[in-house]
């Protein structure tokens, strides 16, 4: 006989989705401790949890997979066939579908007005003070992409307009957000995206001096202070609209102290296997429960995971949001399971960053 545990890491199923399964009578265990309610599987059901977690990776609907599974021990294999060879039918007609979709949409692209923040000749001198851009780099940089395909999601943004510096990074799964104040722009908006190894650059110019004078003429950007300069190109890309990516439902909001939540999430339960990346970050899936009071808890998520109070975030992201916000108190803001958490300063409202949500499967 095998745990529910044992049955896990040699199926390639998760816990949360063999308990699913057993609750739909996918996949009922052979026995279940009538005190503790301990599911044990026997030896013949291995071959069986391994076969659902094919059909299940292939996205096979479950009245389907309930067929497959019984007819698959049959002399009689006809209908297995029948309702595999339909379910792949399914998915090449979907992805026709998507790709016809996605003709189009490229067909809008090509035919649509790009509008043109900047002129391609508009000139950018600002003098911002250097602890306050430090501190802002500070707290997007984590956030920055380095995935290949997507070349534009490799720096930071540096959004000029008004009296005001805003910096912004994303790589899909989470965006920051931070602000500076800043002298000598009135003019139009005027935005930049940097590269990453020239924002780690320009980071490390940033000392003991009071301010800094940044440039951005054409696609040349440059950081000066003193006697000392760092100088580059501007990546060629427009930066997604992150007005848009910010607005976030109405929600809850929760302090939290940020070094208690940090301990909580090191050592509490962890969703997908936990350990270490090569880096050394944490690795896995925790989840968030926030109570009626407010506090806000990590727990292990198998009770009531898709609750209004519970939301599901990659770990190690989590911890990096935090480590850039400083700070001894934060705020957590969400609008459910499946919107944003954002990670807010208690101080002020322009420097924060978004978590994607995680969805817990079955």
């Amino acid at each position: 006989m095998r745990s529910i545990g044992e049955m896990a890491r040699d199926s390639g199923l998760s816990v949360s989705a063999l308990r699913f399964y057993d609750g739909a009578g996918v996949l009922v265990p052979d026995r279940v401790d009538p005190v503790s309610g301990y599911r044990w599987y026997g030896a013949g059901q291995l071959d069986e949890s391994r076969l659902l977690a094919r059909l299940r990776r292939t996205g096979m609907p479950l009245a389907d997979i309930r067929l497959v599974l019984a007819g698959w021990s049959g002399t009689d294999t006809d209908l297995v066939l029948r309702l595999l060879d339909a379910h792949l039918r399914r998915l090449e007609a979907g992805l026709s579908d998507a790709r016809t979709e996605f003709s189009a949409l490229r067909a809008l692209l090509a035919c649509r007005e790009n509008p043109v923040t900047t002129p391609p000749t508009a000139v950018l001198r600002l003098t911002v003070p250097a602890p306050a851009l430090a501190a802002a780099l500070d707290a997007v940089r984590f956030a920055a992409g380095s995935d290949p395909e997507l070349p534009v999601l490799g720096g930071v943004l540096f959004d000029a307009e008004g009296p005001a510096l805003r910096v912004v990074a994303t790589d899909r799964y989470r965006l920051a957000v931070a602000r500076s104040a800043a002298d000598g722009h009135d003019g139009p908006r005027v935005q930049a995206i940097v590269p990453t190894p020239l924002v780690d650059a320009m980071r490390a110019l940033l000392g003991d001096d009071p301010s800094v004078r940044l440039t951005v003429d054409g696609g040349r950007v440059a950081l000066e202070t003193g006697d000392r300069q760092v100088a580059g190109r501007c990546l060629d890309h427009d930066f997604p609209d992150y007005r848009r990516l910010v607005r976030l439902p109405a929600g809850r909001r929760a302090p939290v102290d940020a070094a208690a939540l940090r301990e909580a999430l090191e050592r509490g339960p962890v969703r997908g296997g936990g350990g270490r990346e090569q880096d050394g970050s944490p690795r896995g899936i925790s989840v968030l429960a926030v109570g009626d009071d407010g506090l806000v808890t990590v727990c292990g998520g198998e009770d009531g995971e898709g609750g209004p109070d519970r939301i599901a975030v990659d770990r190690g992201f989590l911890l990096d949001a935090l480590a850039a916000a400083g700070g001894e108190e934060l705020f957590l803001e969400y609008g459910g399971p499946t919107a944003p958490l954002a990670v807010r300063r208690t101080d002020t409202e322009e420097t924060f960053s978004l978590l994607m949500p995680v969805r817990l499967e079955d």
